[in-house]
């Protein structure tokens, strides 16, 4: 627990007296991960790179961030929204709650904010692009944490949903909160295009129609013991290489 960086734990009196010089602000969705990873993962680990990154930043550079709580609000996939308690955000709803975050932050005279974005179908460049022009002096970044560093370098088949890499990282951070033994086997289709499997074109699928158990990427998975170098650093954090295989 840190309450000088993370907003979800602190205090006024803890914060009052210091000077912040950037804001992260973690966002992913509510969407079921396959039948194993918990439903707010994008939101889970968003936090929890971000928190890492702050004290990455603190140490190394002495910039000192707040990480501010994470927002729930993901915009889903045709098939997603029937699926239970899982919530479809429109564009409008995200774009009205970053505008009231920044313009709360601007009237306490911050200037910097990036988001740490955990969810592939959060898209923020556009609201950005508006937000500049209400507010020209308040520098907006967009990223997003599982773009840090090429999946395939370090995963055997990293996939898209719920699949090798995020089952890693939730591991490594709360592996309380995994079960493997509920896993489906994240079997699913894939485009009858080769360039939309490509991304060199792009349209919303019918998830339903795409996977049983939710999951694009291999789940069916058990864990190896994992040496350092088989390791990776992500967002100030020892992420482990490798260390899913299949069954």
């Amino acid at each position: 627990m840190d309450k000088e960086l993370d907003l979800a734990v602190t205090c006024y009196g803890k914060v009052k007296p210091l000077k912040y010089d950037l804001v992260l602000l973690p966002w992913g969705a509510t969407e079921p991960h396959n039948l194993h990873l918990p439903y707010l993962t994008d939101c889970i680990l968003s936090h929890d790179i971000a928190l890492d990154a702050a004290k990455l930043a603190k140490t190394h550079y002495g910039i000192r961030c707040m990480v501010m709580p994470y927002v729930t609000a993901g915009s889903q996939n045709p098939g997603q929204r029937e699926l239970d308690f899982c919530i479809h955000y429109r564009y409008e709803t995200q774009k009205a709650i970053l505008s009231d975050l920044v313009a709360s932050l601007y009237a306490q005279g911050y200037r910097k904010m990036v988001i740490i974005n955990g969810h592939g179908g959060n898209t923020f460049k556009s609201m950005i692009r508006d937000l500049s022009l209400d507010y020209p002096d308040f520098l907006i970044a967009s990223s997003e944490w599982f773009a840090f560093i090429p999946a395939k370098e370090y995963f055997d088949e990293p996939g898209d949903h719920a699949d090798e890499l995020e089952t890693s990282v939730m591991m490594h951070y709360h592996p309380e909160l995994v079960n493997l033994d509920e896993a489906g086997d994240g079997n699913y289709k894939k485009f009858a295009s080769q360039m939309l499997n490509e991304k060199v074109a792009w349209i919303p699928r019918n998830w339903q129609n795409v996977s049983q158990d939710t999951g694009i990427g291999l789940s069916l998975i058990h864990i190896d013991a994992a040496d350092e170098e088989d390791s990776v650093d992500l967002g100030g954090s020892r992420v482990i290489k490798k260390k899913i295989k299949k069954k």
